[in-house]
């Protein structure tokens, strides 16, 4: 048979058969006078197996391991391969369907954060009291802004060290007012040199609500090096006093050293 009847009938293109040949994976027939190659059964029954194994989601690295000599062995293992990456994609999927539905649960009450989507515990500080200060601070605002910045770039772990540190601060009433009173002296130095005396009260506001030693960006994380990039992007995007409060406030609780950010 020619090529295309072998395509016809086993349901590929004449395409695949020649990228087959390319790669090895289907050997090439005998060419007859006129140059064409005859196909036979036998390449039917062939290409038949690559295209089952291609549809199992083998890639054709894996087919050609399956064809070659000790066969049976390598498709045992392949396929199991295979059956475990695909039990794992699964659970990735039921899970980001669960976030989703989360999602969609918050949209439909009007709770889906500005910055979303974002992590259910951060989506969670976002629709407290943190809300609240958004529309009541522009620095706030920004706040928000680096802890969806933060969130995306963290795993599982480092996200849920970082929100355990910073409910404290947005749950409790006491706590909240301070922190609307650091918000209200961060927005104040919007227009101020970095030398101006208040510049340092804020600093000392800012370090008084910041657990001692609590990282601003976790640390030991997958991020590695990024952890500094991203403040430094925080910083360059605040006024120069107010970069330079934040600054001392991590210097006071040992969170930068005096040459920069970690």
């Amino acid at each position: 048979m020619r090529i295309g009847e072998l395509a016809g009938i086993v349901g590929v293109t004449t395409r695949a058969i020649r990228h087959y040949h390319h790669l090895g994976l289907l050997p090439e027939p005998e060419r007859l006078g006129n140059g064409y190659r005859e196909y036979g059964a036998r390449h039917a029954v062939e290409l038949a197996r690559i295209r089952r194994l291609t549809e199992l989601g083998l890639g054709l690295a894996e087919v050609r391991d399956v064809l070659a000599d000790d066969a049976g062995r390598d498709l045992v293992e392949v396929l199991g391969e295979l059956d475990a990456d695909l039990a794992r994609q699964e659970r990735e999927i039921r899970e980001r369907r669960e976030r989703l539905r989360t999602l969609l649960s918050d949209a439909e009450r009007g709770r889906l954060p500005a910055e979303g989507p974002v992590s259910g515990e951060l989506a969670e500080l976002f629709g407290g009291e943190l809300g609240q200060l958004r529309g009541e601070s522009a620095m706030a605002a920004k706040d928000r802004e680096f802890l969806a910045l933060v969130d995306t770039n963290v795993s599982p772990e480092a996200r849920e060290e970082l929100m355990s540190a910073l409910r404290p601060s947005f749950e409790d009433p006491a706590a909240l007012a301070t922190a609307r009173e650091v918000y209200a002296r961060f927005d104040a130095l919007a227009d101020v040199a970095p030398d101006d005396p208040r510049v340092g009260e804020a600093a000392r506001a800012l370090s008084a609500l910041l657990p001692s030693g609590a990282p601003a960006t976790p640390r030991g994380d997958a991020v590695g090096g990024r952890a500094g990039a991203l403040l430094d992007s925080f910083l360059a995007d605040l006024s120069p006093a107010q970069a330079e409060a934040v600054r001392l406030a991590l210097r006071a609780t040992g969170q930068e050293e005096e040459g920069g950010a970690e």
